[in-house]
């Protein structure tokens, strides 16, 4: 299963690296909930905060293979 990517900006450089899972955000944008997204076998990170379009691309093309 991919992981969702997590961006950081440090002094102007953006560093990404893998991160634990999806954020709430994401997951409502293409129409799930925390619950939901554990029970698909989803990753989901209840701290993270940010919306990333990637993510968002990857779960949809994740929703559709199933």
């Amino acid at each position: 299963m991919e992981r969702a990517i997590v961006k950081r900006h440090l002094k102007g450089v953006i560093k990404i690296r893998e991160g634990r899972g999806y954020s709430f955000a994401e997951l409502r944008e293409v129409g799930l909930d925390g619950f939901r997204a554990v029970e698909k076998g989803i990753p989901f990170d209840e701290y993270r905060r940010t919306k990333h379009e990637e993510n968002v691309q990857k779960l949809s093309s994740i929703l559709k293979q199933k």
